[in-house]
C-alpha cells in the first residue's frame, strides 16, 4: 500500500472532516444569529466563529499531535480522569445529545411538515434513519470512499448553492438586535458556540480522521500528523464559509421573519421565499444528508473509543449505540436540547482549557498539577455556568452573580486564568529551586 496520500484524498480527508462536523446544529444556529444580533453582527460572529470553528481546527490540530485520541491528549491528568472526562465527551456528541439530535433535527424539518409532528411518524422515520446509519457504520475502513467521495460533496454541493444563494439574492434587511446581543453581542456569540458541539465533536472525531488515514497505509506518525492538520485547515476554511454566509442568511432575513425562535424557521422561509415550492426540498435533502454524515462519524467514533473498555465488538457497540440513539431521539427535539444546553456549558470549559494547555506541555516540569488544577477550577466554575442556564438557576447562591463575567456565561475564565497564573509561577519557582538544588 501506498505510504502518502494523493491530492485527491487529501482534499477527500478535509472533506469527510468539513462533512463530519457540518450537522444540523452547525446550519440552523448561524440564521438565528444572524438575525438577532443585528447590528452587532461582526462581534456577534467573532464571538461563534471562536468556539465553532477556531477551537475545533485547533483540537484536531492538539489530537493529531498525540496520535489523535483523547485519552492521549488528556495522559496529563492521569488515566482515570483522563477516562472520564473522555467517556462524557464521547457520551454528549455521542448517544446522549448529538447523535439523537441529528434524527430530530431532519425529521422535524424535512419530514414533519408532510406527515404532522407526531410520535408515530417519528418513529418510522428514526427506525429507517438509524438502520442506514448503522449499515454505513459497519464499515468504517470505508468512510473515505463513501463519505469522503460520495456524501461530502453531495454535501459540500448543497450547503454551496444555499451559501451562494443567501450572498446574491438578499431576503430582506437587518432589523435592530435584541437586548441581549446589543449588550453582550461577542459572549453571547461565544457561547452560542458551544451549541454546535464542534470542540467536543472534534474531540471524538480526531480518532476517525486519523483512522481514516492510517486505512490508506500511512503508518508514519509525522505523516499522520501533517495530514489531519491539512484536514483540519480544510475543514475550517468550509466551516467559515458556510458560517458568514448564513450570518448573513439570517440578517438579511429580518423583515421576512422578525419573530423567528430558531435556525430552522429562518432557512425554510429564506428558502421558501428564494426557490418556491422546491426550496422546502431542497432543505430536507441538505439537512437530511448533514445529519447523516455527522451521525455516522459518531457512531463510528463512539464504537471506536467504547470497545477499548466493553466486553463488546465493534459491530456489536454500532447496533448498541444505533438502537439507544434511536430510542433517545423520539424522546423530541425540544427535550433534548433542554437538557444539553446546561450540560455542554458545564464541561466545554474544562475541554478548552486541556486543549489550549496540550500545547505548553513542554514548558512545564508537572504537568499533572498545571492541567489538572487549571481544568478543575474551569469544571467547577463551569458548572455554576451550567446550573445557570438550567431550571435549577434558582438554587445558586447570590454571590454567584457578583463573580466576573458571570452575565456572560463565562464565569468560568477570570478563576481559571487566576489558577493558572498561581500553578505556573509554582512550577517556575519550584523548578528553579530543584536545580539550585542539586548543582
Amino acid at each position: 500500500m501506498n505510504n502518502r496520500l494523493s491530492f485527491r484524498d487529501i482534499l477527500a480527508l478535509g472533506f469527510m472532516t468539513f462533512a463530519l462536523f457540518v450537522g444540523a446544529g452547525n446550519i440552523i444556529y448561524p440564521p438565528i444569529i444572524g438575525l438577532q444580533s443585528g447590528e452587532h453582527l461582526l462581534l456577534a460572529a467573532a464571538g461563534f466563529l471562536i468556539t465553532s470553528v477556531g477551537l475545533p481546527v485547533i483540537t484536531v490540530v492538539a489530537l493529531a499531535r498525540v496520535g489523535g485520541g483523547i485519552d492521549s491528549l488528556s495522559a496529563p491528568i492521569g488515566r482515570k480522569a483522563g477516562l472520564i472526562l473522555a467517556t462524557a465527551c464521547y457520551l454528549c456528541v455521542g448517544p446522549l445529545f448529538a447523535t439523537p439530535r441529528t434524527a430530530t433535527v431532519s425529521f422535524e424539518v424535512g419530514i414533519a411538515p408532510l406527515t404532522g409532528d407526531g410520535a408515530l411518524p417519528l418513529l418510522i422515520y428514526s427506525i429507517i434513519y438509524f438502520g442506514l446509519v448503522v449499515l454505513i457504520s459497519l464499515y468504517p475502513g470505508r468512510l473515505l470512499d463513501s463519505v469522503g467521495h460520495i456524501l461530502a460533496p453531495l454535501k459540500i454541493l448543497a450547503l454551496s448553492i444555499l451559501g451562494i444563494s443567501a450572498c446574491l439574492w438578499s431576503s430582506g434587511s437587518t432589523i435592530p438586535a435584541s437586548e441581549i446581543y446589543q449588550k453582550i453581542p461577542f459572549s453571547t456569540g461565544f457561547v452560542n458556540g458551544y451549541l454546535t458541539m464542534d470542540t467536543l465533536g472534534a474531540l471524538v472525531f480526531g480518532i476517525v480522521i486519523v483512522n481514516t488515514a492510517r486505512s490508506r497505509g500511512i503508518v508514519s506518525p509525522a505523516l499522520l500528523t501533517r495530514y489531519t492538520i491539512y484536514a483540519g485547515l480544510i475543514c475550517g476554511i468550509g466551516l467559515t464559509l458556510i458560517y458568514m454566509s448564513l450570518f448573513k442568511l439570517g440578517s438579511d432575513s429580518g423583515v421576512l421573519i422578525p419573530n423567528a425562535q430558531n435556525g430552522a424557521v429562518i432557512l425554510h422561509a429564506y428558502v421558501q421565499h428564494t426557490f418556491g415550492d422546491l426550496g422546502s426540498i431542497f432543505l430536507a435533502g441538505l439537512i437530511f444528508i448533514a445529519c447523516m454524515i455527522t451521525a455516522i462519524g459518531l457512531t463510528c467514533a463512539c464504537a471506536e473509543f467504547f470497545s477499548q473498555f466493553l466486553p463488546f465488538s465493534y459491530r456489536t457497540l454500532i447496533f448498541i449505540l444505533g438502537l439507544f440513539s434511536m430510542l433517545v431521539s423520539n424522546l423530541g427535539l425540544s427535550h433534548l436540547i433542554y437538557f444539553s444546553v446546561p450540560v455542554l456549558t458545564a464541561i466545554y470549559p474544562p475541554c478548552i482549557v486541556l486543549v489550549l494547555l496540550s500545547f505548553t506541555l513542554n514548558w512545564w516540569r508537572n504537568q499533572t498539577i498545571i492541567v489538572s488544577s487549571v481544568m478543575l477550577m474551569s469544571l467547577i466554575f463551569g458548572i455554576f455556568d451550567g446550573f445557570k442556564a438550567s431550571v435549577f438557576s434558582d438554587l445558586l447562591p447570590s454571590w454567584i452573580k457578583y463573580f466576573p463575567l458571570t452575565k456572560e456565561g463565562l464565569a468560568w475564565l477570570p478563576p481559571s486564568i487566576i489558577i493558572f497564573l498561581i500553578v505556573a509561577i509554582y512550577d517556575r519557582i519550584f523548578s528553579r529551586e530543584q536545580k539550585i538544588v542539586s548543582s
